[in-house]
């Protein structure tokens, strides 16, 4: 069963002592975003941006870092079987943000057609979702201040 929240996984690597971002398109819609999806059964967040990593990436992400970005996202774009388990006044869930140091080679699930490595501004240009900017802004000031 779909827990009532989200996340948001973002992998980076240090190129030449700069980051650099992995983002993803997807396969359903014409968009590029980070790693997503939804909390399943009792799952902490934590615990879901580990599986979900793996599901769409193929890693098993250690040293996985909570980001402080979060936003809510409201319910009429999740599917409604995912609402039918949900409080009937749950109209928007929360979105934890996490980064996690990538050096392994991405293996795409059927989520995503495609992905890239860029640097800040490049990625942050292909991004959709403000909660995308948001999350990889707040990143990449930990990361340039040395904070991982």
């Amino acid at each position: 069963m779909r827990a009532p929240f989200q996340i948001l996984a973002i992998p980076y690597r240090i190129v030449d002592g700069n980051p650099r971002y992995c983002v993803f398109h997807r396969a359903d819609v014409d968009q590029w975003q980070f790693i997503s999806g939804g909390g399943e059964d009792d799952e902490t967040p934590l615990q879901a941006a580990r599986r979900e990593i793996f599901e769409e990436s193929g890693i098993h992400a250690d040293g996985i870092l909570q980001l402080k970005s979060m936003c809510c996202i409201p319910t009429d774009v999740f599917p409604r079987e995912s609402l039918r388990h949900w409080a009937s006044d749950t109209y928007v869930v929360p979105e934890y943000a996490f980064g996690f140091a990538c050096g392994e080679a991405i293996k795409l699930s059927y989520e995503h057609t495609s992905c890239i490595w860029l640097d800040y501004d490049e990625v942050r240009a292909k991004l959709q979702w403000d909660s995308n900017r948001t999350a990889l802004y707040e990143l990449h000031c930990r990361l340039k201040a040395g904070e991982t």
